[in-house]
């Protein structure tokens, strides 16, 4: 079931790509992708989802992400940026990270973006390969970094 995303959609970021650009990583994203998300402020929008929050703050609270400031400023600076929307954690979504078609990845905090991103018709900006080759069933448009 190829889902047909159109060409301006919102990008929901995978926590990582946020992480990245946020903080600056060098060598992480290339120019086009950077360039890419800033097409997407300032078209369709970013969008950030409520598990990328919590996952960020899981990772830092475990010393696994170090960040620039604390989470709380970072998270408030990071969900200030320009054309970043938060994508909340509906009651849908969470029902729908439980009924993904195909084989999904096991990771819950993955199988909500990719519930999110079909339920806000978003692609999903990923390194991950699990999501990657997920993606290759049709069931979640992404956009590899």
């Amino acid at each position: 079931m190829r889902r047909r995303i159109e060409p301006d959609a919102p990008l929901l970021l995978d926590t990582h790509v946020w992480v990245w650009l946020i903080e600056g990583v060098p060598g992480r994203l290339s120019a086009s992708d950077i360039e890419m998300v800033e097409r997407a402020g300032e078209n369709a929008g970013i969008l950030v989802s409520a598990i990328s929050v919590w996952e960020l703050g899981v990772l830092e609270a475990k010393g696994r992400v170090a960040l620039s400031t604390g989470i709380h400023a970072w998270v408030e600076r990071a969900m200030g940026a320009p054309g970043v929307k938060l994508a909340g954690l509906t009651p849908a979504i969470a029902l729908d990270a439980s009924r993904l078609p195909g084989n999904p990845h096991g990771d819950a905090a993955d199988r909500i973006l990719i519930a999110t991103a079909r339920r806000y018709r978003a692609r999903l900006a990923t390194r991950d390969r699990a999501i990657l080759t997920y993606a290759r069933t049709g069931a979640v448009e992404v956009q590899p970094v």
